[in-house]
């Protein structure tokens, strides 16, 4: 049996563009085709679904949700604040399994307190899970993003990018 670290390593590559997606009306959110075909050929399943910052909704797999639970729980540099962290995840967060048409049910009161219903989301793949925000929350970075784009380009091109 594999250990949940090499099930994390071992994760198939993730879809790389930010993609849109819908919260249906009993509070799915339907993957994008990209997000379920890589849940499929990473066996992922059971998944804990919470928030870190009560604006972001965090998809983990299991294995993954353990491995941030690690983190989140050792001692050292910034344990209070880790542990505070730790417990909204756990107060709004919950276990969930994604169903064979690749939907998955998102918390009532995770969906309240982001005031998620059915306006679009903008869906993406980070550190061994999908995030997921509004749109309009995603559209604002973007634009607080582009500011100052030339400079950002400058710093990108002295690192030979």
């Amino acid at each position: 049996m594999e250990s949940s670290d090499d099930q994390i390593t071992n994760l198939p590559e993730p879809p790389h563009s930010i993609t849109p997606a819908k919260i249906d009306d009993k509070g799915r959110l339907k993957l994008p085709s990209e997000s379920w075909e890589w849940c499929r050929k990473s066996s992922v399943v059971n998944v804990f679904v919470t928030t870190f910052d009560k604006k972001t909704v965090r998809i983990y797999p299991i294995p993954v949700w353990k491995s941030t639970v690690i983190v989140m729980e050792a001692p050292g540099k910034n344990a209070d604040e880790r542990a505070s962290v730790l417990r909204i995840a756990r107060s709004y967060g919950r276990d969930a399994e994604i169903d064979s048409q690749g939907r998955i049910v998102v918390p009532v009161d995770l969906r309240s307190e982001l005031t998620l219903g059915s306006e679009p989301v903008a869906v993406e793949h980070l550190k061994g899970r999908i995030d997921f925000r509004k749109k309009s929350e995603h559209d604002k970075q973007l634009r607080e993003d582009e500011a100052n784009l030339e400079a950002k380009n400058a710093i990108l091109r002295q690192l030979g990018l």
